[in-house]
C-alpha cells in the first residue's frame, strides 16, 4: 500500500514538471537539448561501476552497505540493492534515512549519533513501521535515552558502538567505556548490540597508494587492538570507503563495507594513485555546463559556478578536454582557460566535480544518459536538503 501511494504521488508530481523551469530535461531528449547547469549520469559507466563492486564483495564474501549520503537518491539506492549485491544502505542523518524508508527501503544504518530526544522518538516510530533503522553510539547516557524511548514505543533498536579509529571525530577508544556500554546494552530490554562502527575517513584521501596502505594497516591494527577484548560472535564490524576498501577487506576485520562514491566517482577520488591490482572505477557523474560568454580572448565563461558544485576538494576537471582548464568560479559563473579559443557560445562541456557528495546535494535531478547520448531517465535527488 505504501509503495502504491508513493507511485501515485510520483506520477502526480511528474505531471506538474515543466521542462526548463523545474526539470532540466525530458525522457528521450538529445544530450544537446538538456538545460544547464545540471547533473548527468552516464548510465553505462554507472552500471559498470556497480557491477565491479558487486563482483568484489561477492568474491571476497563481504557484505555491502553503500552510503546513500553520497547520492541521496532513491533510484540509485534501489539499483544498488537490486543489482549491486547490497544488503542495505547507510545514511548519515535521521531525516535522510526517513526519505528512503518512505520509498520502501527498510534496512538502514545511520552511521552517526542520534542524541536529541525528539529525534530518538522519531527513530523509534520509524522502526515501529516494520523498518530496521539502526544507529551509532559512543556514550552510555545516549544509550539510556534510546532504551527508555524505545521502551515507550515498544520497539527494539539495533546499536553499533562507534570506535575512534584515528580520525578524531565521533567514537571512543576507551575500553572501559566500551565494556560499560556493552554491559548496559545486554541488560536492557529495548536495545540490541549489532556490532561496531569502525570508519576512518581520513584514510580515504591519502594520495599515494603505498602511503594509503600504511595508514589503513595502522587503522586496522588500532581496531584489532580494541576488538580483542570482546566476544565478536555474531557481531558486525562495518566501515570502509571507496578510497581504500580493498585493504580494509583484506584485513578480515570487516564483514561489511560502506563504500559510497564508487558508483559516481569524482575528480579527487579519480586522482588517487592506484596499484595495478586495484579496481578502477570510472567517472559516471558530471556537471553539464554551457558556454555563456566568449567576449574575451583565451578564456570563456560557463554557467556552472559555486551554486552548482562543491569545491572543498578542488575545482572540477573538464572531461576529455586536456587543452581546457576550469580555473576559478563565483556564485553562478565558471572561468575556463581556452588558449586555442576553440569554444563557441552555447557549447556544452562535462565537468567532473571535485567532491561528489556535497555537489549532488545542490541539485534536484540526475539526468541519466544512455549510450546513444539520449535521456534515458530522470532520477530525483530525493533526500536533497534532508540534513536534520
Amino acid at each position: 500500500m505504501l509503495e502504491d501511494s508513493i507511485n501515485l504521488f510520483y506520477i502526480s508530481f511528474m505531471s506538474k514538471l515543466d521542462y526548463g523551469y523545474n526539470i532540466p530535461a525530458l525522457k528521450g531528449m538529445k544530450l544537446e537539448e538538456i538545460q544547464t547547469p545540471c547533473l548527468l549520469i552516464d548510465y553505462e559507466t554507472f552500471k559498470l561501476n556497480v557491477e565491479k563492486m558487486r563482483s568484489f564483495t561477492h568474491e571476497n564474501n563481504i557484505k555491502l552497505r553503500p552510503h546513500a549520503k553520497m547520492h541521496k537518491s532513491v533510484e540509485v539506492a534501489k539499483y544498488q540493492l537490486q543489482y549491486g549485491n547490497a544488503s542495505g544502505i547507510c545514511c548519515q542523518k535521521l531525516s535522510e534515512a526517513e526519505v528512503f524508508v518512505r520509498s520502501g527501503i527498510k534496512d538502514i544504518l545511520i552511521t552517526n549519533q542520534i542524541t536529541d530526544l525528539k529525534k530518538i522518538d522519531r527513530l523509534c516510530k520509524i522502526n515501529r513501521s516494520g523498518s530496521k533503522v539502526s544507529c551509532c553510539v559512543d556514550n552510555i547516557d545516549n544509550l539510556n535515552d534510546i532504551n527508555n524511548i524505545a521502551s515507550d514505543n515498544n520497539v527494539k533498536i539495533e546499536i553499533f558502538i562507534e570506535l575512534e579509529c584515528g580520525a578524531q571525530r565521533c567514537g571512543t577508544d576507551n575500553i572501559d567505556d566500551i565494556k560499560l556500554m556493552i554491559q548496559f546494552i545486554n541488560k536492557s530490554s529495548n536495545i540490541k548490540l549489532s556490532g561496531f562502527q569502525a570508519y576512518n575517513g581520513s584514510n580515504q584521501h591519502v594520495y599515494d597508494s603505498k602511503e594509503r596502505e600504511i595508514t589503513v594497516n595502522n587503522t586496522n591494527k588500532r581496531i584489532s587492538n580494541l576488538l580483542k577484548y570482546f566476544d565478536m560472535t555474531n557481531l558486525i564490524v562495518t566501515g570502509g570507503g571507496t578510497g581504500c576498501f580493498e585493504e580494509e577487506a583484506k584485513s578480515k576485520i570487516y564483514n561489511e563495507i560502506q563504500v559510497g562514491s564508487y558508483a559516481f566517482m569524482d575528480a579527487h577520488y579519480s586522482s588517487l594513485k592506484k596499484n595495478k591490482s586495484n579496481i578502477l572505477f570510472e567517472n559516471s557523474l558530471f556537471i553539464y555546463t554551457s558556454v555563456i560568454s566568449v567576449a574575451k580572448q583565451n578564456f570563456v565563461v560557463v554557467d556552472a559556478g559555486l551554486k552548482s558544485m562543491s569545491v572543498d576538494s578542488g575545482l572540477p576537471k573538464i572531461f576529455n578536454k586536456n587543452d581546457l582548464k576550469y580555473t576559478k568560479c563565483s556564485d553562478e559563473h565558471g572561468i575556463i582557460e581556452d588558449y586555442n579559443n576553440s569554444l563557441k557560445l552555447n557549447d556544452k562541456l562535462k565537468l567532473i566535480p571535485g567532491h561528489c557528495d556535497p555537489t549532488c546535494n545542490l541539485h534536484d535531478w540526475y539526468v541519466v544518459i544512455d549510450k546513444n547520448r539520449k535521456v534515458k531517465d530522470l532520477w530525483k535527488v530525493s533526500a536533497r536538503g534532508f540534513s536534520f
